[in-house]
């Protein structure tokens, strides 16, 4: 397949599901008739159902979860920080399975929230070298991590269309190996010059300012529409066979699901 025969989508994680840019087979971002579309999906079985069933998939996910976790992460995680420069704290290491599976529940209050993360932080601790808990940056996706797992574990004709990647790394790979200047957000909160920065870097690649500048759908964030956005270029990468895996070649995990970072 070539990217002018595929529809390719990039997705991450928002508050109300998923946000993914797609664009639709022999379109390209400057052509204002085939111009890519982005769109907010509840879940991430939703979005594949929505896309043809030979869609490429590059997703901001962890996909393939460690039985025991080593210093460092999975494998990915250690081989893509030292390209990040300053960036390399975006990259968190991910848990055990047990751990992302420890408290499942709907979590309606607070209260509850917190009891769920020091549950799975004491899972953690007993399935890690050195032992770990889990930061509370990495709980919050635990759910969304785990809506791709029991896909691909389930379906795993998903697991050559459905690849990992990691904003960051996307944005370095794109920008001729060299990390973005500028941190996206500063305090939890959107850096406009670290926005403009990457905006900057999508159009080189033949994005449409325009079509960045929009507003996002609602329940996705500015900076999730461009992570998504980052994500679609990897998946044309992957499909024109110019994308490299962190490692190479990918591990796998307990289920022979592939574990590596994309871009």
């Amino acid at each position: 397949m070539t990217p002018a025969k595929v529809v390719l989508v990039g997705a991450d994680g928002c508050k109300a599901g998923w946000i993914a840019v797609l664009r639709e087979p022999g379109s390209t971002p400057r052509n204002p008739d085939a111009a890519p579309s982005v769109d907010v999906f509840p879940t991430f079985a939703a979005l594949l159902a929505a896309i043809p069933h030979d869609a490429i998939v590059a997703v901001d996910m962890p996909i393939g979860l460690p039985e025991f976790s080593q210093k460092g992460g999975r494998g990915p995680e250690a081989q893509v920080r030292p390209l990040l420069g300053a960036r390399q704290s975006s990259v968190f290491s991910i848990p055990s399975r047990a751990a992302l599976y420890a408290d499942t529940g709907g979590f309606t209050t607070i209260e509850a929230w917190y009891a769920a993360h020091i549950r799975a932080s004491e899972v953690a601790r007993t399935t890690s070298d050195p032992p770990r808990g889990v930061s509370i940056q990495a709980f919050g996706i635990f759910s969304k991590i785990r809506e791709i797992d029991a896909l691909l574990i389930a379906r795993p004709e998903l697991r050559g269309r459905v690849f990992e990647s990691h904003p960051e790394v996307a944005f370095c790979r794109l920008n001729g190996d060299r990390a973005m200047l500028l941190p996206k957000k500063i305090k939890g909160s959107v850096n406009p010059a670290g926005m403009a920065e990457r905006k900057a870097l999508l159009c080189r690649h033949g994005y449409d300012m325009d079509f960045l500048d929009q507003p996002p759908p609602r329940g996705a964030a500015a900076d999730d529409f461009l992570d998504a956005a980052a994500m679609m270029l990897i998946a044309a990468r992957i499909v024109g066979g110019k994308a490299k895996p962190f490692p190479n070649p990918p591990l796998a995990d307990g289920f022979g699901i592939p574990v590596a970072i994309w871009a």
